[in-house]
């Protein structure tokens, strides 16, 4: 495993493990277990983490989904910390290192940020840049269903385009804070928002960017 996917995926287990099995996150009606259990189906159940984007697999992906949640969360934990089997393609280090740093990054912060009194994590800028390269690869598959156009901005002016259109609304912060908002979190991601209020108001209210 790479060294920022090992490290986040080790962070998120210890903090699964801290906050326990009831605890809430940011993604909506899902507590630590859920969650859990979602990481772990996504590595080691390819037949039906595919439920995740294919409608017509959905059943399948609840039914192993309420499978894996029934089971010891102690077992969940180490199940994520030890990672992926041989035969799963998160196994190789090139696509754990591709598909594993946003995933256990975006997971972490939905623990920590669903928690009270939480604060920001100081991040490495080498980490940082290699949020801001997955984010400039993915942005315009996430924003093709954002209703205004979106850009989305680093600190020091670099951007990308995640959606072509009128009005424009910028998006600016750290690209960490940019994932997170890019992936469903706004309310939780520390970003500045300037342009058209309406068009503010209209990107306010899209749950999530394209995924």
């Amino acid at each position: 495993m790479s060294t920022h996917a090992k490290r986040e995926r080790l962070l998120l287990a210890d903090l699964l493990q801290t906050t326990g099995p009831e605890a809430p996150t940011l993604c909506e009606g899902w507590t630590t277990r859920d969650l859990a259990a979602h990481v772990v189906v996504r590595e080691r159940r390819p037949d039906a983490a595919g439920g995740m984007l294919v409608k017509q697999l959905a059943p399948r992906l609840e039914r192993v989904m309420a499978e894996f949640t029934a089971k010891p969360y102690e077992d969940l934990i180490q199940l994520i910390r030890t990672g992926p089997p041989r035969f799963s393609p998160f196994s190789l280090k090139q696509i754990d290192e591709l598909s594993n740093i946003v995933e256990f990054y975006v997971h972490t912060e939905d623990v920590r940020r669903a928690q009270p009194e939480w604060t920001p994590r100081e991040l490495d800028p080498v980490f940082q840049d290699a949020l801001w390269s997955r984010l400039e690869r993915s942005a315009r598959l996430m924003g093709r269903g954002v209703p205004t156009g979106l850009v989305l901005r680093r600190p020091d002016g670099q951007t990308v385009v995640a959606h072509r259109g009128t009005p424009v609304v910028t998006v600016t912060g750290e690209p960490s804070e940019l994932v997170l908002f890019a992936y469903g979190r706004q309310s939780a991601a520390k970003v500045g928002l300037d342009g058209d209020e309406n068009a503010i108001r209209k990107l306010r209210e899209t749950e999530q960017l394209g995924i």
